[in-house]
């Protein structure tokens, strides 16, 4: 299967482990191909890193492009900013994009409490695998 792995770039490492796993389970994982950028990068470091490749670089369309041949999208959502399996802004973009493709959507864990658009992640029905790769198919 064809998967996007999407999430803050805040987990760049993560989502590079997370794509070898999935490789490892006979998937075609892909993600942002600025990901390399962000490995090593302090937090304050990656901020400017991700507005610059969103103004600069057309981050956005540069992720929508394979979307457009995937068959799924997971979402690595682990705390941030002081919220349990967070989910930001350019992230519930691409959710979107996925649903709207009709692709299938996997959170890494349980949907967050998330004010303005929880109920729009809910509405998405996504899949939560809890950790548990085994369970994308």
């Amino acid at each position: 299967m064809k998967i996007g792995v999407a999430g803050s770039m805040q987990y760049t490492e993560k989502m590079i482990e997370v794509c070898d796993q999935l490789r490892e389970l006979g998937h075609q994982p892909f993600m942002s191909s600025f990901g390399d950028r962000y490995v090593g990068k302090s937090a304050e470091q990656i901020e400017k890193l991700k507005l610059e490749d969103k103004y600069e670089h057309d981050a956005i369309r540069e992720f929508w492009q394979p979307m457009q041949t995937a068959d799924a999208l997971l979402v690595l959502n682990y705390d941030k900013h002081g919220i349990k399996n967070y989910i930001g802004g350019n992230t519930f973009l691409e959710m979107g994009f996925a649903h709207v493709l009709g692709q299938k959507l996997y959170l890494m864990n349980p949907v967050p409490d998330m004010p303005y658009y929880g109920t729009e992640i809910v509405a998405m029905r996504p899949q939560v695998i809890n950790e548990d790769l085994s369970k994308i198919n």
